[in-house]
């Protein structure tokens, strides 16, 4: 009888999807990005224990802008806040991928932008060619995960 009571205990725990007893979710702090993300059904980050997994930041270029590196710029700045948000650093990250609809027209600009955050020792980075994004007029997209060290 136990071992029944158990394993229904264990199917019901696993059905409803229990979250992580350390999970974090950060959500946008401006009110039409937190709209989209609830709209959209994602966070700017979830982290669990030790590890922070971002959400892609879209690469929009502004009107009248020559080039895209203002726009990594700027990108680059949000995932800076929604580290600093998640309580995690440059140094945290261990992985970053970023997608490009122009990946050979766009490397110089991700290049830059990501040396005024990222420094060694460097992480992962993975740079993908696609052909579309969610967002029309998004050229790119940049995700990071970050991991703070046992020290």
């Amino acid at each position: 009888m136990r071992t029944m009571l158990m394993l229904a205990l264990a199917a019901t725990t696993l059905a409803t999807g229990c979250a992580a007893p350390d999970r974090r979710v950060i959500m946008a702090t401006d009110p039409t990005l937190l709209a989209a993300e609830q709209a959209y059904g994602f966070a700017d980050a979830v982290v669990v224990g030790d590890t922070a997994t971002l959400s892609g930041v879209i690469v929009i270029p502004h009107p009248g802008e020559t080039g895209t590196e203002p726009a990594f710029d700027r990108v680059f700045a949000a995932i800076d806040d929604t580290l600093k948000r998640a309580g995690f650093a440059w140094a945290d990250v261990v992985e970053i991928q970023s997608y490009h609809a122009d990946l050979p027209g766009q490397a110089q600009a991700i290049i830059a932008a990501k040396a005024k955050y990222v420094k060694a020792p460097y992480p992962a980075w993975t740079a993908i060619q696609v052909s579309r994004f969610l967002v029309d007029g998004g050229v790119a997209e940049v995700k990071v995960t970050a991991r703070k060290s046992k020290r």
